[in-house]
């Protein structure tokens, strides 16, 4: 009875009779996510979604899957969103992965747009026969000013 009151959502008609397997259903439904809630596990939601999931879940333990192949089956049929803890793959390293590649490279554009600017010199943009003309100017300028 002492266990029943860490049972949040999962309701009496539900629970295994065989406390070793129904430890281990609740650990798998701690991991799983609640498809309509989202941001609560099976275990905790009171979604009808979430009770088939626990009824799914403890129906594989009864027919003899490992916790692994019950996770396995459970994301066979809905995807890998229904794990609250996603595996470590090739693709969920990209997805996490994208965003610092990407200010990465953004900060190593900028760094190079800077250092190019930097290094280029000044253009005139005037000839050297226009150059002459306005040295010549500033300086009877200069010289009419004293």
């Amino acid at each position: 009875m002492f266990a029943m009151g860490a049972a949040h959502a999962v309701n009496p008609d539900e629970v295994l009779d065989d406390p070793a397997l129904e430890r281990r259903a609740r650990d798998i439904s701690a991991e799983l996510r609640c498809l309509v809630c989202q941001n609560q596990s099976i275990d905790d939601s009171d979604a009808e979604l979430a009770r088939d999931l626990r009824v799914i879940v403890r129906e594989r333990l009864v027919e003899g899957d490992t916790d692994e192949e019950v996770m396995d089956f459970v994301v066979a049929r809905y995807g890998e969103f229904v794990l609250l803890k996603p595996r470590l793959s090739a693709r969920n390293m990209l997805l996490w992965g994208t965003p610092l590649i990407g200010l990465a490279l953004g900060l190593t554009a900028i760094f190079f747009l800077f250092r190019m600017r930097r290094g280029a010199a000044p253009a005139s943009g005037l000839t050297a026969e226009e150059q002459e003309k306005l040295s010549r100017i500033l300086s009877d300028t200069e010289d009419g000013s004293r």
